[in-house]
This record gives C-alpha cells, sequence and structure tokens, in this order.
C-alpha cells in the first residue's frame, strides 16, 4: 500500500473496472481528490495504471466517473422515496425528512463526497463539475416539484431555502463537532421553516 494510505476492502472479485471505482471512492473519499494519484488507485484496486487508463482515459475522467456513481445512488434513493408514496406528497415528504435526519446522523466522518469534491474542484473546466452542478440542479427541481404537490404557495423559495439549511448542516458536520444534536436540531428547524412557509389557497 502506498505511503500514508489505510488498507482498503476493494473486492478482488470484482470485475476491474468496479474494483476501480471502488477503490477511488475510498481513496478520494478518505485523502481527497487532489491528494491521491493513479498508481494509489491502481494499487489499491488490486491492479495496472494501464488497466485503469483503459477503462478510463484519464484521472479526470475517473473523478467524473466517481461521482456520477454517488449522483446516481442519491437519485435511486429519491425514486425509492417517491415508490414508497407513489400518490401522497405529504408521505413522500416525511420519507424525505427522515432520510435527511438520517443522513446527518451518519454522513461519515468528512461529510458529503459530493460537496467535498466541489470544493476542490474548483475549476470550470473540470468534467466533474457538470456532474456535480448536474446533481445539485436535479435535487433542487425535485424539491421544488415535492412542495408544489404538497401545496406550498411558493415552492421555489421554500426549496433554496431548505436547500441551503441542509447543505449548512452537512458542512457543520466537519468543522463544528461541538454542535451536540445537530440531527435534532436541524430537524427542529426544518419543521419551522416548513410550518412557517404560506400554503396555497
Amino acid at each position: 500500500m502506498s505511503k500514508g494510505l489505510q488498507p482498503t476492502s476493494v473486492s478482488p472479485d470484482l470485475p476491474p473496472r468496479q474494483r476501480i471505482l471502488a477503490a477511488a471512492r475510498e481513496l478520494f473519499y478518505q485523502h481527497g481528490i487532489r491528494a491521491v494519484g493513479v498508481e494509489a488507485i491502481a494499487e489499491t484496486a488490486l491492479t495496472n495504471k494501464m488497466t485503469l487508463y483503459r477503462h478510463f482515459g484519464s484521472k479526470d475522467d475517473l473523478v467524473a466517473a466517481y461521482l456520477q456513481s454517488l449522483a446516481d445512488e442519491g437519485d435511486a434513493r429519491w425514486e425509492q422515496l417517491v415508490a414508497a408514496a407513489p400518490d401522497d406528497p405529504a408521505a413522500q415528504l416525511e420519507g424525505w425528512l427522515a432520510h435527511v435526519e438520517a443522513i446527518v446522523i451518519d454522513c461519515g466522518d468528512r461529510g458529503c463526497a459530493i460537496a467535498n469534491a466541489a470544493v476542490e474542484l474548483r475549476d470550470s473546466d473540470h468534467p466533474a463539475r457538470r456532474v456535480i452542478e448536474d446533481y445539485k440542479t436535479r435535487k433542487r427541481h425535485r424539491l421544488i416539484a415535492l412542495f408544489g404537490a404538497v401545496g406550498y404557495a411558493e415552492p421555489e423559495t421554500l426549496a433554496d431555502e431548505v436547500f441551503l439549511l441542509c447543505e449548512g448542516a452537512r458542512f457543520s458536520n466537519q468543522c463544528c463537532a461541538m454542535l451536540v444534536g445537530r440531527a435534532s436540531r436541524l430537524m427542529s428547524m426544518l419543521r419551522s421553516l416548513l410550518a412557517r412557509h404560506p400554503r396555497a389557497t
């Protein structure tokens, strides 16, 4: 294992592409995207750089694929929330609130992987930037649609306020460990915000 990197749990039974993505996911999250080179990823994935570049043309392409896999998981979780109550927007909202609470309680030592990547990849030309921006845009649009379906009069405004509140809560997990009871505080603030917003007449 390369100097400074901890052993990981990548399964040798996975196909090469999946092993590479799994290794990138662990190493990028633990150490940051800029700090991890392709040699370390290939070594962790039990392969070599030639195989890595055969599946991903560059490190940037691998980073974009890594973030796309995270975005796909986020999209799938949202679809699961909708499928659990397909004709009941209020129940979907309650399901989403429970999901948010679970994320804040257990979101990992370094917070949100996608948010971390957005901070590191400030270059607007990086192919992963579009992945991040598209995912965050989809999240906002889904919240707007959900709040509109529930009956809020200003779903766009509410979605923006909720979005900013949740993003701030995730960031506080990384830099404000002294804030005991973050999850309960966030849920209280979210429910207060939802209660204060006007409903359509």
